[in-house]
């Protein structure tokens, strides 16, 4: 009996210290990535990914530091590198998580950076993905407020090339606005952006 309590003690205490190591890693990944230290942020997320080989989130935010620096890429041979490496962690956090509203989003992201670096020649490649990606989210999980909100974003984003009105999208991002709201993580480290710039998408709309 005894001996059954020390090892029952010892598991505990090791799940107890991985846990910790988790924790301390990722706030060190988050720390580099507000330093804009992106090839170290992403290279600590994939070093706890690597140990957290049942966890999907580690790779969603190594791959989300390669999609969102892109919007601001000019060099497309830069872009096109990043974007790769982007894919290549979505693809291993999918293959860990199946059907996860947070990692369809940021798969609809990928495509937009396309989309943005240059909309004559990727907006027909891309358009009817990203639509499919975030309605597949929002079926999976309505009450995302990512999925609403991106979804609208890019809605909002299409209706203004076009001329069209953007009131029914704007709607939707009152919508997410009151999801943020109320939404809880489900888990640490659990995606948790969006809520200022929907705000602020909000105000630009209104103004």
């Amino acid at each position: 009996m005894k001996k059954m309590i020390t090892i029952l003690i010892f598991a505990v205490s090791l799940s107890m210290s991985g846990q910790a190591n988790y924790q301390e890693g990722m706030q060190q990944a988050f720390g580099l990535w507000g330093q804009q230290k992106n090839t170290e942020a992403v290279n600590l997320f994939e070093r706890i990914a690597n140990a957290e080989n049942s966890n999907w989130i580690p790779y969603y935010y190594a791959a989300q530091v390669e999609i969102i620096s892109g919007f601001a890429e000019k060099d497309i041979a830069v872009l096109d590198a990043n974007l790769k490496k982007g894919q290549n962690y979505l693809d291993k956090a999918m293959a860990l998580s199946e059907d996860n509203p947070e990692l369809l989003v940021m798969q609809a992201l990928l495509y937009t950076v396309w989309v943005a670096y240059d909309g004559a020649t990727y907006g027909r490649k891309y358009s009817k993905k990203i639509n499919k990606l975030y309605k597949k989210a929002e079926k999976i999980a309505p009450t995302n407020p990512r999925a609403v909100y991106c979804h609208a974003e890019w809605n909002i984003g299409s209706a203004k090339f076009f001329g069209d009105d953007i009131q029914p999208f704007v709607e939707d991002l009152e919508k997410s606005l009151d999801l943020f709201a109320t939404f809880e993580l489900p888990s640490p480290f659990y995606p948790n952006w969006g809520e200022d710039r929907a705000k602020i998408l909000l105000e630009n709309c209104k103004s």
